[in-house]
């Protein structure tokens, strides 16, 4: 989720409050720098596993020991790996969700950013729905890549989804064309609305592999695709050298 302050509204919160309350009545609409206005349909935030894609599956499947799910949402991951006898802490930056995540009985919740979170270590750090998103830019990366690897125990990993969106860019006579004002064609601003409300503007990354593993060396971590979907995702194990 994106960084708030006291003026920036919590719009994830309230939609999956309001979903939770059965006040659902409408979706949130994302506003791009890239593409099109889109939507993201607050039901799908509260998915069971069965209705996850297979990467989500996959990374869950792969999750042991002693769990942090960073960007937790609705909930919808921390509350499979608790039924599985996992014990894993769901953290958010928005209170709404984090107050979801309490109602739909996730035992374990912190709202935080998490770069300030330092509460322990931990076996699995878990980031889905385009996990790499939160380090906003390319030069940030390796800030952010530093402190999840400060958070992991040795013998731990990273668990992290994202997508390479360099299709995007591609003409119809199979040229790209790029964005002279971004440092990396990955790097997105989104807004998000809800109702009558609207955030900021904030950054959003989409980071291609061979970048993630190269970021990832640089703080001594070890990068390995796990698996690769069928339009340009990925998921990612980071464990330390």
């Amino acid at each position: 989720m994106l960084k708030k302050d006291s003026d920036n509204p919590d719009i994830f919160g309230s939609a999956l409050l309001d979903y939770h309350s059965n006040d659902y009545t409408e979706d949130i609409t994302v506003i791009s720098s890239l593409t099109e206005n889109d939507e993201i349909p607050v039901p799908y935030l509260f998915r069971a596993y069965t209705e996850m894609p297979e990467i989500e599956q996959t990374a869950l499947n792969l999750t042991v020991g002693k769990t942090l799910d960073i960007g937790a949402c609705a909930g919808s991951h921390s509350l499979y790996l608790q039924e599985q006898g996992i014990d894993v802490l769901a953290l958010d930056q928005s209170k709404g969700a984090i107050k979801v995540c309490s109602k739909r009985g996730v035992h374990k919740t912190s709202v935080s950013d998490i770069l300030d979170f330092k509460e322990g270590t931990y076996d699995t750090l878990l980031l889905m729905m385009n996990g790499t998103g939160i380090f906003q830019r390319l030069e940030y990366t390796q800030n952010y890549l530093k402190h999840l690897k400060e958070l992991l125990n040795d013998n731990g990993q990273i668990l992290v989804d994202s997508s390479d969106i360099s299709f995007m860019y591609e003409e119809e006579d199979g040229s790209y064309w790029r964005d002279a004002s971004r440092d990396y064609y990955g790097e997105v601003t989104f807004q998000i609305k809800y109702k009558n409300q609207t955030s900021e503007a904030f950054d959003w990354l989409y980071l291609d592999f061979d970048s993630l593993e190269k970021e990832s060396v640089q703080v001594g971590l070890k990068c390995e695709k796990i698996l690769e979907g069928s339009h340009y995702e990925y998921l990612a194990r980071l464990t330390k050298l």
